[in-house]
């Protein structure tokens, strides 16, 4: 099982830790996104607590001290953290929280793959070439196009869009699947 948490500013070390500890119990997966949006101040302690996790892991016992408090641990428990450095109300994270996690860079996502993958499941025969075209036009409309915000040429968009193509698709079969997607 893996949990996912949206981090925020409102994020304290005992909701945090309240986490760790349901985590460490049940032996599932916590990952939590944009890590670095919580408190340096908060996120110094969830050094400590995710340290305490970590070593009962190593030294492969069945129950541990968390916060002042003996639970079980179940060792196929994972915390796994995300962050979007450089985004304005970014912390960066506390060295002693850095050496816990190991890093991972991560690259744009292709867009026409996920586009072809999307409209397969979505029931169209010519899913290659009409991802091809579709991902080209938004990524015109993403370059020529207005910059202000509320103007959304992202990963969530083109799904949204995909979604109702498919349901347009399967509403009238008969249509040519460009039409459709047009």
């Amino acid at each position: 099982m893996v949990y996912v948490f949206n981090c925020s500013e409102q994020m304290d070390y005992k909701s945090c830790g309240n986490i760790y500890k349901g985590l460490a119990q049940t032996g599932a997966w916590g990952c939590f996104d944009e890590f670095n949006r919580i408190s340096v101040e908060v996120l110094s302690v969830v050094a400590v607590q995710v340290k305490s996790v970590q070593d009962a892991i190593r030294d492969k016992k069945d129950r541990f001290n968390f916060m002042g408090e003996m639970i079980a641990m179940v060792p196929t428990v994972g915390i796994f953290i995300t962050m979007n450095p450089g985004y304005a109300g970014r912390t960066e994270l506390p060295e002693n929280l850095k050496a816990l996690f190991r890093p991972c860079a991560m690259v744009v996502p292709d867009f026409e793959l996920i586009c072809e993958i999307m409209l397969v499941a979505e029931g169209f025969q010519d899913a290659r070439v009409l991802a091809r075209k579709f991902i080209t036009l938004y990524t015109l409309c993403k370059e020529l196009l207005s910059k202000q915000d509320h103007y959304d040429w992202g990963l969530r968009a083109i799904k949204s869009v995909l979604v109702v193509a498919g349901s347009l698709k399967r509403g009238d079969p008969g249509r040519p699947e460009e039409e459709v997607l047009m």
